[in-house]
């Protein structure tokens, strides 16, 4: 197999849409997304999450923090956030 070709297949890429324009929890959400997903999946995966376009007042810059990978390993050293990705991506994300 050509490398471009098993690249190709190793992109999982993800959008979703807040429950409004404004919503403040849309970065978490996002967060929360990419974390279950890059435990959850073998590490040759790239992983891209965003917001589905003009569904977010701040879609340009939350995409880029949830896609700029220092920026994710940065908010996961706060513990306080990682208690809280950790509570919402426990249980398959069903809650308690």
């Amino acid at each position: 197999k050509d490398e471009d070709e098993d690249e190709d297949h190793s992109i999982i890429d993800v959008r979703f849409t807040p429950t409004i324009p404004h919503c403040s929890m849309a970065t978490l959400i996002g967060l929360c997304i990419r974390v279950k997903l890059l435990r959850s999946v073998p590490k040759r995966f790239k992983v891209n999450v965003i917001i589905n376009p003009g569904t977010h007042a701040s879609e340009a810059s939350i995409n880029r923090q949830l896609n700029d990978k220092e920026r994710v390993i940065a908010a996961l050293e706060n513990v306080h956030l990682l208690g809280v990705v950790n509570k919402c991506i426990a249980n398959g994300m069903k809650g308690e």
